[in-house]
């Protein structure tokens, strides 16, 4: 049931993360597939990203989880994918409004800003905070470059 498909990935320097939020994401009654990095050997993050955000862009999932460092690298790349809107959530107020207001989704974490306890905190406000709709669907139309 795709309403309840999570994606989930992460390059080495959010693998420690992701596999904490994996078993978090499942306790919530979500199916959540992993798509690696499966170490912390270092690895490029667009070798996960992109298949992730052609996931999620072709309705496998309802949302996607992406980690890296920053968080800055991996969400550059899923957001190259046109139905992609990923956001870059760090605290838990920037993840409801990418819902409310931008209908994000892909929520990308920034793995060496933000502890374990705040990542779960910002998953549970983007997996529970509905888009709002309204004048916010005329400026998500505007996203689109051509």
């Amino acid at each position: 049931m795709k309403d309840k498909r999570i994606a989930i990935g992460s390059d080495h320097a959010g693998f420690e993360l992701k596999e904490a939020l994996k078993v978090y994401i499942a306790s919530k009654g979500y199916q959540v597939k992993d798509f690696g990095t499966n170490s912390n050997s270092s690895v490029d993050y667009a070798d996960y990203a992109h298949p992730l955000a052609t996931a999620v862009e072709n309705g496998e999932f309802i949302f996607g989880f992406t980690i890296c460092g920053s968080g800055n690298g991996i969400n550059m790349t899923v957001n190259k994918h046109e139905g992609i809107r990923a956001a870059l959530c760090w605290i838990p107020e920037i993840a409801r409004l990418a819902r409310a207001h931008n209908d994000a989704n892909i929520c990308t974490l920034p793995g060496r800003f933000i502890s374990e306890d705040e990542a779960k905190e910002i998953v549970d406000i983007f997996l529970s905070t509905p888009f709002d709709g309204g004048r916010h669907v005329a400026r998500i139309n505007k996203i689109r470059c051509s």
